[in-house]
């Protein structure tokens, strides 16, 4: 008999010759330090007998383990349920659903938003269901708008990373081969994680009005960490120039999910026609209520400011070291020769006992290394030296410094 099915034993070997294979490696928490266990395949995972720092997540505001919010997320558990049970379009719909949006829309300045089971499903059920003729896309966005993308039936047009005028030229040359009649939309991240750079909305919303084109911010890397807890949309005053913010509830919001906000008729028409939104089930109102908890803390503490000084120390001491350090947001992406260096200097790193997070191709440019660094709000000034201290030891061990 023919065999018709999947050969995943050469796929594997081929992951592991081009040294691509990605593993699992469990912790016992989410918070700034923590017990890994080794990857574990099918058995039972076990945890190693010493706590490492973590500069690896998108915990940003170190909230996963606020009391505040873990008390939010028991609360809507015990009142309203574990999960919602089926879509919102169905019984899934809570009044904590609309509590979570109605916070989300206040502070970024909406008519509405809307929250979906991820952020990947927010992207990709948007661009999808808004149906646009043309998506002009920064060429370093993220997967989920690239995915959209792909989902939909639009002309896809890559624009140079945070570049505007070459987003002009694009949708000038386009403009000048096309008659009138073509719905257009832009869809950039806000911030990138993978070199920390924060795209030139202001430029890019100048660009799109002259072509009468919509534009798409996802800030998935952003909401909750700039002004009155919002992204960037926010901290530029450009709440009634971007037509769809999007973004997660996963990183700053120490939750799970997705939102899309906006005015009244995208809502409707994402409530109607976002297949990713009709056909999940409802976000768990525990979900719902931490992210709700997590941007009122972000909102009103400090943690935002805490953040932010921890990311000054690690630039100010890493650039004193003499590592390029790229980035204009809480994201460092630490400038290493190649790929060879940027693995050995994330093993050194986590050597003594800093967990890092390395950028190598296809992430990072092809032939860069770059070593991603991400404090959080919850980590003290003896976290940040430590840090310091160990990319400073393995730095001038591998030649680096």
């Amino acid at each position: 008999m023919e065999d018709r099915g999947f050969d995943l034993d050469e796929r594997v070997a081929t992951l592991e010759d081009a040294e691509t294979r990605r593993t699992l490696s469990p912790v016992d928490r989410v918070a700034e330090r923590s017990y890994f266990a080794a990857p574990a395949s099918g058995d039972l995972p076990v945890l190693g007998s010493e706590e490492e720092l973590v500069f690896a997540s998108s915990n940003y505001l170190g909230l996963t383990a606020d009391q505040r919010v873990q008390n939010a997320a028991r609360r809507a558990t015990a009142v309203v349920g574990t999960g919602a049970g089926s879509s919102r379009l169905v019984t899934g719909d809570t009044l904590v659903h609309h509590d979570l949006e109605r916070l989300l829309a206040e502070t970024l300045g909406t008519d509405r938003a809307l929250a979906f089971a991820s952020g990947y499903a927010a992207a990709v059920g948007t661009i999808t269901a808004l149906e646009p003729d043309v998506i002009f896309v920064d060429e370093s966005t993220r997967s989920s708008i690239t995915d959209g993308c792909r989902f939909s039936s639009a002309e896809v047009v890559r624009y140079d990373h945070c570049d505007a005028a070459d987003l002009h030229a694009s949708m000038a040359e386009r403009a000048e081969r096309i008659s009138d009649g073509e719905s257009w939309l832009v869809g950039t991240d806000s911030v990138f994680d993978v070199d920390g750079t924060v795209a030139p909305l202001s430029a890019i919303c100048d660009v799109a009005d002259e072509f009468g084109a919509w534009v798409l911010v996802n800030e998935t890397h952003a909401t909750g960490l700039y002004v009155d807890g919002g992204g960037v949309v926010q901290a530029e005053g450009l709440e009634d120039r971007i037509h769809v913010q999007l973004g997660s509830l996963s990183t700053a919001l120490a939750s799970q999910g997705g939102y899309v906000a906006g005015d009244d008729a995208l809502i409707e028409t994402l409530v109607t026609d976002a297949r990713s939104f009709a056909c999940s089930a409802g976000l768990a109102p525990a979900a719902a209520a931490t992210a709700s908890e997590a941007l009122h803390v972000a909102r009103h503490s400090d943690v935002r400011e805490r953040l932010w000084d921890n990311v000054a120390h690690l630039r100010d001491g890493l650039e004193a070291m003499g590592y390029p350090v790229l980035g204009d947001s809480q994201l460092l992406a630490v400038c290493v020769c190649d790929r060879r260096d940027a693995l050995a200097l994330v093993d050194g790193v986590r050597e003594r006992g800093v967990v890092v997070h390395p950028l190598c191709p296809p992430t990072a440019p092809a032939g860069a290394g770059r070593v991603r660094v991400a404090p959080m709000a919850s980590h003290d000034r003896d976290d940040v030296v430590a840090c310091l201290e160990a990319f400073q030891t393995a730095g001038e061990e591998l030649g680096l410094l």
